[in-house]
């Protein structure tokens, strides 16, 4: 009994003293704070009025419903396109235009309108084209029920990827593109290391989903890989017969 008794303290002192020691932490063991960081911060970026469809506060105003003074002909000279209540509309007389600036990686807002009196068919009907860094084409076309090649549709990488959908607006109504592009890194021998790619978004729709680029568009033939630097937005003067789309609110963040 006695050995019991003493048992049973020796124990009770040992669970004691332990109890009154720190614990020593496992310098393996996972912790909130090792997983947490600070820096870099964020810069703070206000988004533009859903209202007055104005830009975020860092990005670059490229049509502001004024002038085409961020713009210049594709060939040299002045943008020539009519410029009229707050939009402008392709001069089916005069070529492409682009942006002065150059771009590497960006987000890219532009509203485009196909007139309600359009007429044509196929891809003769209200086409245009979107040319990121003057050298990739998101298609712009007319395809509220009108059929075409579906890598030729609206939202297509031209003649490379077909979009995920048809989030087309009918004629009349204003459409929306948002483009998220990252440029491409090359190899020494010209080829890409990393190849561009595009997000496309229709509408609030997902057209495009981080897709890799395979070259320049090209009309006839396959994609050329090209190496090359910053480049322009150009916007194409298709010189298809139907009547002439129109663009409002186009503004560029840098990436």
């Amino acid at each position: 009994m006695k050995k019991l008794i003493f048992s049973a303290l020796a124990l009770t002192i040992a669970v004691s003293a332990s109890a009154q020691q720190p614990q020593q932490q496992d310098p393996n063991r996972m912790r909130p704070g090792m997983t947490e960081f600070y820096t870099p911060v964020p810069k703070v970026v206000t988004p533009g009025n859903i209202t007055t469809n104005s830009a975020p506060s860092d990005a670059i105003v490229l049509f502001d419903g004024k002038d085409l003074s961020a713009w210049t002909g594709a060939n040299g000279g002045p943008a020539e396109w009519d410029v009229h209540d707050g939009v402008f509309t392709v001069n089916k007389k005069k070529g492409d235009i682009q942006t002065r600036e150059s771009f590497e990686s960006f987000q890219l807002h532009i509203e485009w309108c196909v007139p309600e009196n359009i007429t044509g068919s196929g891809q003769a009907r209200g086409n245009s084209g979107v040319f990121l860094q003057g050298l990739y084409e998101i298609q712009i076309l007319d395809c509220y029920n009108n059929p075409t090649y579906t890598n030729g549709q609206t939202g297509s990488i031209y003649k490379q990827s077909t979009p995920k959908a048809n989030a087309m607006r009918k004629p009349g109504e204003w459409n929306v593109y948002d483009i998220i592009y990252n440029a491409p890194v090359f190899n020494e021998d010209g080829s890409y290391r990393v190849p561009p790619t595009v997000t496309v978004i229709h509408n609030g729709v997902v057209l495009q989903n981080n897709v890799a680029i395979r070259g320049t568009t090209e009309y006839i033939g396959h994609p050329q890989v090209r190496p090359h630097g910053d480049g322009p937005i150009r916007l194409q003067m298709h010189g298809d017969p139907s009547e002439a789309i129109s663009f409002r609110n186009i503004w560029i963040r840098e990436m």
